[in-house]
């Protein structure tokens, strides 16, 4: 994003600092380029937003502001909010994840235990427009939502925050650092996130520049014009990951559907970790097909857009008609890897696994089926 926003301008100078993975580093002219940790932040996340604050605060008083923020901008901007610190944060993060919250219930809470986050971000803008360009990674494309908003008035309260948690069966399981601060904040003892109505979010706008859907529609262009009869799902899977599996595998082209098809699907599903293995919602999305797909002459690709499925090296996993068969012949169980968590061992072992190495976009998931016939 700001390789092209530099490209967009020129020979006009841009000049600022961006916050990228570590280890993805670019070299670009005239902007400052820290490091910070995804999926999970770490205190590299932390270095790196005080050095995007420091750059905030030097220089370019009067120029206006351009914010790039894709999805992972929650891991790569942090300053939690004191007295919390980012273990604590870490932790609340890491629990709602777990238990499968959907991301916008998981950011409502972040943006709370976060300086920067929730049109936070606005209070360094020195009084200069601000235009914000976003890759929605999240169902419904909130600008409010994707990275948890820094520069985004947020409608959410510490009310909300407080009742995430305990909608979970949390709320008693974070560190007591957490509560206290939720409860100041909503006895009106610290500071809100920005809201719509705040003096400091006037002059700043938002533009989603890229959703799912224009992922989903260009995949659905390049298989017709490979000659498939093609469908794009309508609505986006969402919810838990197996369910959503299971509910894809019904709408599959049917029993009079002779021709070369593909059915192409995008969206965010949740996991529950039940188990300590290892897997991304992606894996776990093909795992959860593996048994219905069974005998058929069906192949199923899921894969995040992002390169980067959990915390794991693969985008996503294949699975088709004979996984199942193939699997057991090494010994592996489909039901086993499924309550386990255990989906990147799976089909690491059965070489299935789609590794592209971080993509450099993040427009969430992608699912695309092929086949010839029907689905049982």
């Amino acid at each position: 994003m700001a390789a092209g926003a530099l490209d967009a301008v020129a020979p006009a100078p841009l000049r600022g600092a961006i916050v990228v993975p570590c280890g993805s580093a670019p070299a670009l002219a005239g902007i400052e380029v820290l490091a910070g940790s995804h999926p999970l932040p770490d205190q590299r996340s932390v270095d790196a937003t005080m050095g995007l604050l420091r750059a905030l605060a030097q220089g370019w008083r009067r120029q206006p502001l351009l914010v790039l923020i894709s999805g992972g901008a929650s891991s790569l901007l942090v300053q939690p909010r004191p007295p919390v610190t980012l273990e604590e944060k870490m932790d609340v993060t890491r629990r709602l994840l777990a238990c499968g919250a959907p991301i916008a219930a998981v950011n409502t809470v972040r943006k709370h235990l976060s300086l920067v986050k929730g049109g936070g971000l606005l209070r360094h803008r020195g009084g200069r427009p601000v235009q914000t360009l976003l890759l929605s990674d999240v169902v419904g494309d909130d600008p409010s939502v994707i990275g948890s908003g820094p520069t985004v008035a947020d409608p959410t309260t510490y009310a909300d925050a407080a009742a995430v948690l305990a909608r979970y069966g949390l709320f008693e399981q974070v560190a007591p650092a957490v509560r206290t601060l939720l409860g100041r904040g909503m006895r009106g003892e610290v500071e809100e996130t920005l809201k719509p109505t705040d003096r400091l979010a006037a002059g700043a706008t938002e533009t989603v520049i890229g959703t799912n859907r224009l992922a989903l529609d260009a995949a659905a262009a390049a298989a017709r014009q490979l000659g498939y009869a093609t469908v794009v799902r309508a609505a986006p899977l969402t919810g838990d990951t197996s369910a959503a599996a299971e509910l894809w595998v019904s709408e599959l082209p049917g029993q009079g559907d002779r021709a070369r098809w593909c059915a192409i699907a995008g969206g965010e599903t949740t996991v529950v970790v039940r188990g300590p293995g290892r897997g991304g919602r992606n894996q776990e999305f093909a795992l959860a097909m593996a048994r219905p797909l069974a005998g058929t002459g069906v192949a199923v690709l899921s894969a995040g857009t992002d390169g980067i499925d959990g915390p794991t090296d693969a985008a996503g996993a294949f699975v088709d008609g004979a996984t199942q068969a193939r699997a057991e012949a090494c010994g592996l169980a489909v039901d086993r890897a499924l309550a386990t968590n255990d989906s990147y061992p799976f089909f690491d072992q059965l070489g299935d696994l789609l590794r592209t190495g971080p993509t450099g976009t993040n427009v969430m998931d992608v699912k695309i089926a092929v086949g010839v016939g029907s689905v049982p």
